[in-house]
């Protein structure tokens, strides 16, 4: 081999090892991710992206858990105009309209073309994707969707002498089975709810009933509620007497009453399907599921979606927004979408894992987490009552509901006057926000 050819391959052995070395030094690109996952769901959520992460080395996604949904909503819109935000928020399905109003967002449909590829939205359970859809295109990637359950221990229900395998279908049955318990004296009182303003605004949906005008929010910004009728009163009025009782025992917000029922100090809950797996786990008791109690004689809609979606923030770069897309396709796997179902309880979104668990008789095996698909796939379709609320100050209204609430349980005011309270108060909020978000 002559010298002159001996140069060539040192050469080009060099800038193979140089261009190795580069690519090897090169860092991957950061996705900051905020997020209101905690407790048993926050261990879950991080195995996802450490697996994500592992198999796509160009790519890092960093979770950062900011708070509760309602904190995590407020940092963000704090965090937009100074250009600190995260590449992904987490946000519950009570911050859609503000999302959507923030001018903060690239509506996740827009993504595949503005990348030069197709994705099939078929693919995910249709009540999710009707949530977070405009003018029937999606905004927000399907992530932690759930509605609410009836929990019940099977053991108190023996101790009480009823069947633990027979649990209350109606408001009139939760009476009757909560006089039955507390005569029996195995607990003081017998029932609670996680997130309060939301079991409400479930118990309007189930029975096909607005909560706001102009098809609650969703053909136009809402005026007003119109919860603040017989119906809405009949509601008031029901959980008052239950809780004058002794049945029904305020246990504050989102998943602070799962410590009660875990412990046997309570013997049913009404609460997210995504506290399955928690409670399960938690819990020395057979646990039972059903679906959220309805009134008799009252139409038909359907139980609505809860919890999160996930959004993507405006103006990144475009390997940043690749990085994005590369993770939602990730959480978008069949193994990857049940891993998160298992875990944790919510929904998986797609219907191909929805498939392979029912092939694989996942539901067979532990029917309790069948109840939630059972009532969201069972009911209607066809009605703005049945697909959910959608309000831009909806998380401000919330806490005056709650408020309300707790004067109605105090006697602090009538079911009625508490009802209108918060419908007044409401209307304010709404009022207020479409002079600076209406056309």
């Amino acid at each position: 081999m002559n010298s002159k050819k001996s140069y060539l391959i040192i050469l080009l052995l060099t800038l193979c090892l140089f261009f190795s070395a580069g690519n090897a030094m090169a860092e991957p690109v950061n996705i900051t991710f905020w997020h209101a996952m905690s407790g048993s769901r926050l261990g879950v959520l991080e195995s996802i992206v450490d697996g994500f992460n592992e198999a796509n080395p160009d790519y890092e996604v960093v979770p950062l858990f900011t708070g509760s949904y309602s904190e995590t909503l407020t940092k963000y819109v704090a965090a937009y105009p100074s250009k600190t935000g995260p590449n992904i928020v987490q946000s519950y399905e009570v911050g859609t309209q503000t999302m959507i109003d923030s001018g903060a967002i690239t509506p996740v449909y827009e993504i595949p073309g503005m990348l030069g590829e197709t994705w099939d939205w078929a693919q995910y359970v249709i009540p999710i994707t009707n949530y977070y859809s405009v003018e029937g295109n999606l905004w927000s990637m399907p992530f932690n969707s759930s509605t609410a359950m009836l929990y019940y221990n099977k053991d108190i229900f023996e101790e009480a002498g009823l069947d633990p395998n027979k649990p209350p279908t109606t408001w009139k049955e939760m009476e009757e089975y909560g006089e039955e318990i507390l005569a029996s004296g195995v607990v003081n009182h017998v029932y609670s709810t996680g997130w309060p303003d939301w079991i409400f605004e479930q118990a309007l949906a189930i029975h096909n009933h607005l909560y706001a005008d102009n098809d609650n929010g969703r053909s136009g910004l809402a005026t007003k509620v119109v919860f603040d009728d017989d119906f809405g009163n009949m509601i008031f009025d029901t959980w008052t007497r239950l809780h004058d009782k002794g049945i029904y025992v305020f246990g504050g917000s989102e998943y602070a009453p799962n410590t009660a029922f875990n412990s046997g100090q309570i013997a049913m809950l009404i609460q997210s399907t995504s506290s399955l797996a928690g409670i399960i786990n938690a819990a020395d008791f057979k646990v039972g599921t059903s679906f959220y109690p309805r009134f008799e004689g009252y139409p038909v809609g359907n139980s609505v979606i809860g919890g999160g979606s996930l959004w993507v923030t405006k103006g990144q770069s475009e390997e940043e927004l690749r990085g994005v897309w590369e993770f939602f396709k990730y959480l978008s796997r069949e193994d990857v979408a049940i891993q998160w179902h298992k875990g944790t309880g919510y929904f998986p979104v797609s219907l191909g894992a929805l498939k392979t668990l029912l092939d694989e008789g996942w539901f067979s095996q532990d029917q309790a987490y069948l109840t939630a698909f059972l009532q969201i796939l069972s009911g209607r379709r066809d009605t703005a009552a049945a697909t959910g609320v959608r309000l831009g100050p909806f998380v401000a209204m919330r806490e005056d509901f709650v408020s309300s609430l707790e004067k109605a349980l105090a006697g602090q005011l009538s079911p009625e006057d508490a009802l209108n309270e918060a419908a007044e108060k409401m209307n304010l909020k709404l009022r207020d926000y479409l002079e600076l978000h209406g056309q």
